[in-house]
């Protein structure tokens, strides 16, 4: 790998010098973010008797990139782990091509851009870059598109495979692509006040055997809305429907819809109201009604501590979630923030048990945030966060509502440029 690095390096400034004068640039971006977490109930709630957990995880990254008027490359690669997960003398460092994609650009707005690329839309509802994880989302894909200063239109196109192969297909397994091939149309308009996005994705899951797969195709299509008719106030929506087959071969007919309204109240505090239905899926039914939001950034709306979508439901279930919340930012100083966020969770679809019909209440999380600029390309970042759930949690989640859940986290971004030229 290190081998490979230097003939990128080597590449990237050879190019630029052959080049004509003044038409292209490199640059040389890095990045480490250690990141220590205290896990007493985080993704899942515990169980009595089990005890916290505690680690350091760590990213570094190294990118590469290349632009002329025509052309742009990026490769980025990184090292994403736990401290002491790797030996002292370590001959299998684990050094990864996380970005590796080039950009070609035709003129009158047209592109093309095909690798291993982040893909983040919108909110980052359904299709997200992740960066809360270690490793971040990437996907193989061809991107074509037209852009304006005011639409955007691409067209995203995928096909895997988890080897080269010689006749036939494979049943894909787990650990590669969640998808064997997607299709995705998505276009967006704004200006001053306004923006609207329309999104349309067909996406093909195998099932079936490893030595007969069978590929279902399942649809989402949706819009993304916003308004600011002034300064003070930002308001947003969303409405995805899914339809189409899972692997299974199960008819699926799921819904989410979203509202958000931000508040500036002064400069240096801001309020937050929002409200995210997505439908569960009801047992007695013969369709799959569960929403899946897919690939967004799920630790952005569900609650910090990843309990829904970041990690999945207990006991075969998917009971949908209706999270209602609240919050706040305060700006103390141009480099300090905090802020604060109350959810209350419950389920969209009825639980029916043994002992009778259950509660829809799942719980509520608070979640607290500290942003400080420590210096230039420096900053220090901490939370802390705790759920106070239900008999319901612990049926759709596992763990002892009993028990204390909480997290805490404590993180340290390093990002700059170190190099940057023109020629």
């Amino acid at each position: 790998m290190r081998r490979t690095m230097f003939c990128m390096i080597f590449s990237l400034f050879v190019g630029g010098m052959m080049a004509q004068p003044g038409d292209n640039q490199t640059t040389v971006d890095v990045q480490v973010r250690p990141r220590a977490e205290y896990r007493n109930g985080a993704l899942f709630p515990r169980d009595r008797g089990e005890l916290p957990a505690r680690f350091i995880a760590d990213r570094a990254r190294l990118s590469l990139g290349y632009e002329r008027s025509q052309l742009e490359m990026r490769f980025s690669a990184q090292h994403v782990g736990v401290w002491g997960q790797d030996p002292q003398i370590d001959r299998n460092g684990r050094f990864i091509l996380n970005e590796a994609w080039a950009k070609l650009r035709f003129g009158h707005g047209l592109f093309a851009k095909l690798g291993r690329q982040p893909l983040s839309y919108d909110d980052e509802r359904i299709l997200g870059a992740l960066d809360w994880n270690m490793a971040g989302r990437y996907h193989d894909a061809l991107k074509l598109g037209y852009e304006s200063r005011r639409d955007l239109l691409h067209l995203i196109l995928a096909f895997n495979q988890n080897d080269e192969r010689v006749i036939g297909g494979t049943y894909y397994h787990p650990g590669a692509q969640p998808y064997k091939s997607m299709q995705t149309l998505w276009y967006a308009h704004s200006d001053e006040h306004f923006r609207v996005s329309a999104l349309a994705m067909n996406l093909g899951l195998e099932g079936g055997t490893a030595d007969r797969a069978e590929t279902r195709y399942q649809q989402t299509f949706g819009v993304n809305l916003g308004v600011r008719p002034d300064r003070a106030l930002d308001l947003s929506g969303a409405f995805y429907y899914q339809m189409g087959r899972t692997a299974a071969d199960v008819s699926i007919s799921a819904w989410m819809a979203a509202l958000r309204a931000n508040i500036h109240a002064t400069e240096g505090l801001s309020f937050q109201l929002g409200s995210d239905y997505l439908s569960g899926d009801k047992r007695e039914s013969t369709r799959f009604e569960a929403f899946n939001p897919l690939y967004g950034t799920h630790h952005k709306f569900y609650g910090a501590m990843d309990y829904f979508y970041a990690s999945p439901f207990a006991n075969g279930l998917n009971p949908g979630l209706w999270d209602n919340y609240a919050g706040l930012n305060v700006a103390i100083t141009p480099g300090l923030s905090l802020g604060a966020t109350g959810h209350y969770f419950s389920t969209t679809s009825k639980l029916q048990s043994a002992t009778g019909q259950r509660s829809k209440g799942l719980g509520t999380e608070v979640d607290l945030q500290l942003s400080w600029k420590l210096m230039k390309d420096v900053n220090l970042m901490a939370g802390y966060s705790f759920m106070s759930g239900t008999e319901t949690m612990d049926y759709v989640k596992g763990g002892d509502h009993t028990r204390w859940q909480d997290w805490a986290w404590l993180s340290v971004n390093i990002q700059t440029r170190v190099f940057q030229a023109m020629w």
